[in-house]
């Protein structure tokens, strides 16, 4: 009840753009599945146990019941008589006791432990699905360049062969067969290299996500204007930033060490119980001592470097949340920008895919030339191609922006 409370304060208290369905990415089931499968995932939450046991240990204290043995001879000279020699023993059974106030800051200790490692499971959680995001557009985009030189390539075989034909009939000159085949070889190549890169980019999605469907989308979809004020974004980021939380957890943890710290400067006294059996047992002794060790130079030094660090974690603090209010700023501008930006490329792509294909047409009729008819080409393959990558990237900044705001893949 408690977390979906905090979800409906989220909604309503902040920005939403509602992950919904995700037709871009893979089934957020099998996303789940291969992050916490990650190796480094697997390692975080294997360090919660270890600060679990640790809060286990500091919570008992190194505070162990201690025995003392020991066993002498003691050997009596008279002045007028014989030597007499008694066999001897002696126990203690001894314990250092925690004085009040230092137990309290142990567990607290403990637990701060606990609480910070498992936030930063959270973190490395949070990191693998911004690599598996990232990742996984790289592949998208060198897929998209791929597919757009297979097209180029595609249009310029069809005008290849048209102008082969119309050499023939004698309607082209052979420097145009020549010009058609060169600007052929060129997009050939290209194909050739963005199919490497695609592999390449595969290939390395696999290795670093084993289990991960390669499988583009059927189609991509078309990216929206980012709703809410760059202040709701911002406050929204920096509230689900593990960074900043593992900074501020840091710094709280480190003034409960100062404040441990400061309470060692009186060391804990042992308290102990001894017997003994002296003079072949003629004499008994049972008895109780106290030994407190007397504080030096070495014990201030350890609380005044502990207060120190203090302050050097909340430092640290203050300069994470500078840094991610930072990085926020240009996410959500990048994201909000982004938009505009694909749409005008989109619209340069169409007219100047019009004005290839209207190029071409007056070549077919002997009204253009075949250099202004490859320029053309040329010049609407790069607007498509750019178009097609400025998609991508908006669609990657929108779904960036909705990971970093715990509103895909929250897994933690």
């Amino acid at each position: 009840m408690k977390r979906v409370a905090l979800l409906l304060l989220a909604s309503i208290g902040g920005p939403a753009l509602g992950a919904g369905p995700t037709p871009d990415l893979p089934p957020t089931e099998v996303v789940a599945r291969v992050l916490r499968g990650n190796p480094g995932v697997q390692a975080a939450a294997s360090q919660i146990r270890v600060e679990e046991a640790n809060r286990t240990r500091l919570e008992a204290g190194a505070y162990e019941w201690s025995v003392r043995l020991g066993a002498q001879q003691r050997r009596v000279s008279p002045v007028a008589a014989s030597s007499d020699r008694f066999n001897e023993w002696n126990a203690a059974l001894e314990r250092p006791f925690r004085l009040p106030g230092k137990a309290g800051l142990d567990a607290e200790l403990g637990a701060a432990g606990v609480s910070l490692a498992e936030t930063a499971y959270g973190d490395t959680l949070h990191e693998s699905s911004r690599m598996l995001l990232k990742a996984w557009f790289s592949w998208l985009k060198e897929s998209a360049a791929a597919s757009q030189w297979d097209e180029q390539v595609a249009l310029l075989d069809k005008q290849t062969r048209s102008v082969g034909r119309r050499q023939q009939l004698g309607d082209a000159a052979r420097i145009e067969t020549i010009q058609s085949e060169a600007a052929m070889a060129q997009a050939e190549a290209q194909r050739v290299q963005a199919r490497i890169r695609q592999q390449t980019a595969g290939e390395d999605l696999r290795r670093r996500f084993p289990g991960l469907p390669i499988v583009a989308p059927a189609g991509l979809s078309e990216p929206t204007a980012i709703p809410g004020s760059d202040e709701e974004w911002i406050n929204r980021l920096l509230e689900h930033s593990h960074e900043y939380q593992l900074a501020r957890q840091e710094a709280q943890r480190a003034q409960i060490m100062a404040g441990r710290s400061s309470r060692d400067r009186l060391p804990d006294p042992t308290v102990g119980l001894h017997v003994s059996r002296e003079r072949a047992g003629e004499e008994r002794v049972v008895g109780a001592y106290v030994s407190i060790p007397l504080s030096g130079t070495a014990r201030r030094a350890s609380s005044d470097a502990a207060l120190a660090q203090a302050e050097v974690a909340g430092r640290r603090e203050a300069a994470s949340s500078q840094k991610i209010v930072a990085e926020a700023v240009a996410l959500v501008q990048s994201a909000q920008a982004a938009v505009p930006g694909w749409q005008a490329a989109r619209q340069a792509a169409e007219r100047l895919t019009r004005a290839a294909d209207m190029t071409a047409r007056a070549y077919q009729l002997g009204e253009g030339s075949l250099n202004d008819l490859l320029t053309a080409r040329r010049l609407a393959n790069e607007a498509q191609l750019s178009a097609r990558l400025l998609q991508l990237d908006a669609l990657e900044l929108r779904y960036r922006l909705l990971l970093d705001a715990h509103q895909l893949w929250d897994l933690d």
